[in-house]
């Protein structure tokens, strides 16, 4: 069982923190400028965690291994990280923004998910998208 939740509380609590961190690039400066301090850190946190947790791997070797989805990976982080920034500075509130940016690709993936790796549309799955897009109406109703 931990070994099922732990990964969504990491997801969870980083959420949470970058959120956080994306509201509180500071308003002045170039969100690209901030975000190559971004991935700097990622980069080295990443390397670390790498080494530290697959100490009998070869990293060069792990690379052989890539296909297109690592970089294609990287360019919509980029996309991502630049839009909070951005919608932040534009004044979304954290409250509302981040409902949004969840409720509306999770419709889309839905149908990504039928699409693409057939997973089940259930009538369940419809509704609760269907009953989110209505929340999402009255959360930033004015």
């Amino acid at each position: 069982m931990f070994s099922y939740i732990w990964p969504i509380v990491l997801v969870i609590i980083s959420n949470v923190i970058y959120q956080i961190c994306a509201k509180s690039v500071p308003e002045t400066i170039n969100p690209f400028a901030s975000l190559t301090i971004t991935y700097l850190v990622g980069a080295i946190g990443s390397a670390i965690l790498f080494f530290v947790m697959n100490e009998d791997t070869n990293i060069i070797k792990e690379y052989g291994k890539l296909n297109w989805a690592p970089f294609v990976l990287g360019i919509v982080i980029v996309g991502l990280e630049a839009g909070w920034i951005y919608a932040y500075k534009a004044g979304w509130q954290v409250s509302a923004g981040f409902i949004v940016q969840s409720a509306v690709p999770a419709a889309a993936l839905l149908v990504v998910g039928f699409l693409l790796y057939k997973e089940a549309l259930t009538w369940n799955k419809i509704v609760g998208v269907a009953i989110c897009l209505v929340g999402l109406f009255f959360i930033n109703y004015k």
